[in-house]
């Protein structure tokens, strides 16, 4: 059941990276646009994918639930996709052909043509965004929790799912960039819509099979609630004894409905919300922006204290969206033969996904097994651990991306190219590898240290939304990447600018450079938080022995 479910999450891959490994090229090559515009359009548009998981995972908890989202929103997708396949048909759709060489000013997209273009690429990011957040928290509700095997199980589907997604990307990175650069972005785009649709129609051939859960109600609503009624009663003194707090224990059938949950124990952290719980000695019922129970409190203080990590993992993804901007400008100036053959700008990211696919069985064969023995941890790394690894390896990446940048204006600068930005440096677009290799096996780390731990980091009934919550991180970073570009690109200026539309006068080394420390300081930041946090089966077993001493009838 869940390789059906990790095969639709490899279409949506396919075709949202399908479209945004090579997006840049298309943007500079046909829409004329420059390299600042187009990177900044091409991180817009995956950052709004991702921030839209948000959107997903609330209208999944509380309307529709996470197999209709499925099913709409890849419908969605789909209908984006084609629309940019017609407009990659329609001549009017595209400014003149031109050659961009030193001399020919090329005229750019403009008017009809970028409101098509955008049209299809936001319908395209609104698809994705409600797809995404709800294929993973669907395929964990195929699994029950408090069975052992089945945990075990969970566990494999995550592996095999972010197996499968990257099925999708090396399929995108390789086959689609080649018929798009080859056959025309036509066809490419085409066989985009042709792959969400074929997910589509899986998925639903599974529908018989699937379990599903009842819908719980937006956890943002319950979030917004506790501090509502926190702020309601902030001026009234906290009880001594949290026992005295209202918790699903004193809900009556004609008093606040609510959903039967997990109890949990009190904590001291964020003592300010427990307000939330006092109970209204006024005698009006109560509802839930007045009243919440504690249980209600301790699964949003869960929430806020997954915030830090989520913060500190932005960063890490504002340095892979270079890997689908400037990395491939870069290697659209470079030397990409094979022989006769010439490789695809795009098609370098290849490298970028054989890293991830080579990583994680190396993990599992290698790094794990070491790991538990040295760290005396049944799990090998902690999911902390493996995001902290990812985020060494991005900063060694933009390390070697700096220092590839420079040989390359190097190169350029001796055999007298600078000036001609279509130009073909003599230098092969293989010194670009390390960045692609070091960013991909990073992707591997984080990525499955992220999924894994705010999934089980969450609270039972936030599964969409914490997969959203993650999902962000990977939206702000590519914000965060087109904020700094569009930054950059103002204060440098046109006269030592880093970012030009002729990459070969630019200094875009010192954007690596930029990323490497602000990667450095991150890092730093994100250690203090880690080392700070307290697992969530650690902290409720401790809290549980500690209540347990004290009142002999918790249990």
């Amino acid at each position: 059941m869940y390789l059906i479910l990790s095969g639709v999450e490899a279409c949506e891959r396919l075709t949202t990276l399908g479209i945004a490994v090579n997006m840049v090229t298309y943007l500079t090559g046909t829409m004329h646009l420059g390299n600042a515009s187009s990177a900044t359009t091409v991180t817009n548009f995956l950052g709004t994918s991702f921030m839209l998981c948000l959107l997903g995972g609330f209208i999944a908890d509380t309307f529709l639930g996470r197999y209709l989202t499925i099913g709409i929103f890849a419908t969605v997708q789909a209908t984006g996709v084609t629309i940019l396949t017609i407009s990659t048909v329609i001549p009017s759709l595209r400014p003149p052909k031109c050659s961009r060489d030193s001399v020919t000013t090329c005229t750019p997209a403009s008017g009809i043509q970028l409101v098509v273009l955008y049209l299809a690429l936001y319908l395209t990011a609104l698809g994705t965004g409600g797809l995404k957040s709800s294929v993973s928290g669907f395929g964990s509700d195929q699994f029950d929790d408090s069975d052992p095997e089945e945990r075990s199980q969970m566990t494999n589907f995550f592996n095999w799912f972010f197996f499968f997604i990257n099925i999708g990307s090396l399929g995108s990175v390789t086959i689609l960039v080649y018929i798009q650069d080859n056959l025309g972005r036509e066809w490419g785009y085409g066989i985009c819509a042709c792959a969400i649709l074929m997910g589509l129609v899986v998925f639903l051939l599974g529908t018989k099979r699937y379990r599903f859960k009842k819908l719980v109600g937006s956890p943002l609503t319950q979030i917004a609630a506790v501090f509502v009624a926190a702020w309601k009663k902030r001026h009234l003194e906290l009880p001594s004894d949290s026992s005295l707090l209202f918790n699903i224990d004193n809900v009556t059938e004609g008093s606040m409905k609510k959903k039967k949950k997990q109890k949990l124990p009190h904590s001291k952290q964020f003592r300010f919300l427990d307000r939330a719980a006092i109970m209204n000695q006024s005698g009006l019922e109560a509802n839930k922006w007045s009243l919440a129970t504690l249980t209600d409190v301790e699964e949003v203080k869960m929430v806020l204290r997954m915030l830090p990590i989520w913060a500190t993992t932005v960063i890490f993804w504002t340095v892979y969206a270079q890997m689908t901007t400037f990395s491939v400008s870069q290697a659209t100036t470079m030397d990409r033969h094979i022989g006769k053959f010439q490789i695809p700008p795009a098609s370098l990211t290849v490298f970028f996904v054989a890293a991830i696919l080579l990583t994680v069985p190396v993990y599992d064969k290698l790094i794990a097994p070491i790991a538990k023995k040295v760290l005396n941890n049944p799990q090998g790394l902690t999911p902390l651990q493996r995001i902290g690894v990812g985020l060494v390896l991005s900063i060694i990446a933009m390390i070697a991306a700096a220092l590839t940048e420079i040989k390359r204006l190097r190169t350029a600068s001796s055999h007298g190219l600078t000036t001609n930005p279509v130009a073909k440096i003599p230098l092969s677009v293989f010194w670009l590898v390390p960045q692609f290799l070091l960013v991909g096996a990073g992707e591997a780390f984080t990525y499955i240290g992220q999924l894994d731990f705010f999934l089980r980091e969450c609270p039972k009934g936030m599964k969409a939304m914490s997969t959203g919550l993650f999902l962000s991180t990977l939206s702000l970073g590519f914000f965060v990447s087109s904020l700094l570009v569009t930054v950059v690109h103002k204060v440098t200026g046109n006269k030592k600018p880093w970012l030009p539309n002729n990459l070969n006068q630019g200094r875009l080394y010192n954007f690596y450079w930029l990323l490497t420390i602000l990667s450095c300081f991150n890092l730093g930041i994100y250690l203090v938080f880690a080392k700070w946090y307290m697992y969530k089966d650690k902290r409720l077993a401790d809290e549980g022995i500690e209540l347990e001493e004290a009142d002999p009838t918790f249990h």
